[in-house]
């Protein structure tokens, strides 16, 4: 079966976030990618320096309108990631929701990248347009933790107020959850990351089930770029291969994490030689190196069943 994704993100020259980070290993699964890049950088903006252009949301709509006027605007998933921008925001759901009318059956995933560790990276009118308008039109979200307390309201002390935080969550819209980092303490001690999902599956009954699950991950010590686009488009592949097992795409999709960010570690550490800070440019994830590991990840990381 043809699965065709429209992926509306950032595009940078050299290295890999945003349509860099998310087309490849996409493609490599099988999917079409159809990009619409939200702005063309040189490099991400980590480097000393960037240069480069950003789409407004009336030249999105002029593409967007290409695509329809030939009439090939049918898509099984729209994936989207950071934005900046209100109108170009807005713009998104009013593709997304026409889209859906012409495919009811579209599942929107959406990264809804506004800051971390407390801190917003975007501007903060962004906040309500994601919580009213785009949030209840997404199936897929993967916010952090930061992120997840800005839509609801709510802080996150603990594992049950993470899975209540889900829960809220789902009420505003999507059938699936995914806390992608929170600074929750892990049962394995310090040096673990732990990620939290939870999936609501709608009976044709009218009933519901849900799945919830939890992941204590090794941390690495170096700040990477683009592996929060990786995670939402790998967790879109995997969900498609197990729609029902929210526990199965996850472990898929942290295990594949796992092994670009410690090749891309391995590899940078040597670029940058004994007791040298490795530079943005040596720390580009290791994407092309790492095609047999995406194709077919080794499991090394196990999802607890809440």
């Amino acid at each position: 079966m043809e699965c065709r994704v429209l992926s509306i993100q950032s595009h940078v020259v050299r290295g890999y976030v945003g349509n860099k980070s998310a087309s490849f290993p996409l493609q490599v699964l099988g999917f079409e990618v159809d990009s619409i890049n939200s702005v063309q950088f040189s490099n991400h903006t980590g480097y000393a320096h960037w240069k480069g252009q950003v789409l407004t949301a009336e030249e999105l709509n002029v593409l967007y309108e290409g695509i329809k006027l030939n009439n090939v605007n049918h898509y099984d998933y729209v994936l989207t990631g950071y934005s900046r921008d209100v109108s170009f925001l807005e713009m998104v759901v009013d593709i997304v929701a026409e889209l859906k009318e012409a495919n009811p059956s579209l599942v929107y995933v959406c990264d809804p990248v506004m800051g971390d560790h407390g801190a917003m990276y975007v501007p903060e009118m962004l906040l309500p347009v994601y919580r009213d308008k785009v949030v209840p039109v997404a199936n897929i979200l993967t916010p952090n933790q930061f992120e997840a307390e800005l839509l609801t309201g709510r802080k996150m002390k603990t594992e049950k107020d993470a899975v209540e935080i889900m829960d809220l969550l789902h009420k505003m819209g999507p059938e699936t959850v995914v806390l992608t980092s929170t600074d929750l303490h892990s049962k394995l001690g310090d040096p673990y990351l732990v990620v939290l999902g939870s999936q609501r599956i709608v009976k044709p009954d009218g009933s519901s089930s849900s799945q919830k699950i939890r992941m204590d991950i090794p941390k690495v010590d170096a700040v990477f770029v683009g592996t929060g686009d990786l995670f939402a488009a790998m967790l879109l592949a995997w969900t498609h291969h197990h729609p029902k097992d929210l526990k199965a795409a996850c472990e898929k999709t942290v295990s594949l994490m796992h092994h670009v960010i410690k090749r891309t570690i391995t590899y940078a550490n040597e670029m940058a030689g004994p007791g040298k800070k490795p530079s943005p440019a040596q720390l580009e994830l290791r994407m092309v190196q790492s095609k047999k590991d995406i194709e077919d990840p080794a499991l090394v990381v196990e999802a607890t069943v809440l």
